[in-house]
């Protein structure tokens, strides 16, 4: 294999002009720049990362775990991360642990079935010596996969660490929640239903505080009879609006647009329409909210943004970083973006 030194020697250079062109280090002219790397090309020239990692203890190579790539939030999170590692001179090898594709939903509470897949995939990464992780679950909830005594730097996107020595960067699902009530509320709507998942969990939970912090800034009881429960699918939806229109609500706050199908599935079958009949809005923005008709009203998650964010973080706790925020060690939320669609009547 060719060395660095031998294109070194080809270009009449040192050494440490080659590294510092393949590491984009500016720091020579343009004309010795493009001679290297001509001489580069016609070589085959290869750097081996693994051995400059053990020289210089640093790899510049950063793992991302993901819990399954197949859910829709995740690729988004995952080409921002590489996206902004990319532009910092950082390489990324991602590890998908399939966890829903393995269990579906079975694994949640089942540690040693967890710890089975994630434990191996974190020593993979540690193995070749990754200067830091940046783990990618599914949905939000608190995590203890890093423990207090993890040697590298890390950091939690999309879920919530139990130490703040692993920042998290999360949605604001209680601001979220907040700013879609208030849309409705200033559309009109004073009875306002709920159709959400599983009472354990955090996005419903947080949505579920913000719709009642702004009902409460309006001076309107909070009923919990408008808010149905259910697991986040279509059926739910169906379910739940069946027994919210009983109920003489005028809009339905979905916290998922995959459950404001169902809502929509039950309207066509009853001969009724949104919005003219009752408004509906969602939540994640996900592709589907732009083909129902009426286009569905959601709240747009900020995906891209979580994922730079992450790295951002943690390239900057690698890299040393003297104007780190605040945050860096403890929990930074990232607002939602009210999409406004055709889905919502304003009332008189």
């Amino acid at each position: 294999m060719v060395t660095l030194k031998e294109i070194a020697k080809r270009c009449d250079v040192s050494v440490s002009t080659v590294s510092n062109i393949l590491n984009g280090v500016p720091k020579v002219s343009e004309e010795t720049r493009q001679k290297v790397l001509q001489v580069i090309r016609e070589t085959g020239y290869q750097p081996n990362y693994i051995a400059q990692g053990l020289r210089k203890k640093k790899t510049k190579l950063i793992g991302i775990i993901a819990e399954d790539i197949s859910l829709f939030s995740t690729p988004i999170i995952i080409e921002s991360i590489m996206s902004y590692c990319e532009t910092k001179n950082y390489r990324t090898i991602m590890v998908n642990l399939r966890l829903y594709a393995r269990w579906n939903e079975q694994w949640y509470h089942d540690e040693e079935e967890y710890d089975s897949v994630l434990n191996p995939a974190i020593q993979e990464l540690l193995s070749i010596k990754v200067d830091g992780i940046i783990y990618v679950p599914g949905h939000a909830r608190n995590m203890r996969c890093f423990g207090e005594d993890f040697k590298i730097p890390a950091v939690m996107t999309y879920g919530y660490t139990h130490t703040p020595e692993f920042p998290s960067v999360v949605i604001d699902d209680e601001k979220g929640g907040y700013d879609m009530t208030e849309y409705l509320l200033k559309m009109g709507h004073r009875r306002i239903g709920i159709i959400g998942g599983r009472k354990d969990n955090i996005h419903m939970d947080k949505r579920l505080l913000g719709y009642q912090r702004a009902l409460f800034d309006r001076q309107i009881f909070y009923n919990p009879d408008l808010v149905c429960y259910g697991n986040w699918d279509r059926e739910c939806g169906y379910e739940g609006a069946k027994i919210l229109i009983k109920k003489n609500v005028t809009a339905i706050f979905c916290l998922s647009d995959v459950i404001a199908g169902g809502v929509y599935d039950y309207l066509e079958e009853n001969e009724l329409e949104a919005p003219e009949d009752i408004s509906v809005v969602g939540f994640d923005d996900q592709v589907i909210a732009q083909y129902f008709r009426p286009s569905l009203t959601t709240a747009a998650l900020p995906l891209k943004e979580i994922g730079k964010k992450a790295a951002e973080l943690l390239i900057r706790s690698l890299d040393g970083d003297e104007e780190q925020t605040e945050n860096q060690s403890g929990e930074v939320a990232l607002p939602c973006s009210v999409i406004i669609r055709k889905s919502v009547k304003k009332l008189l």
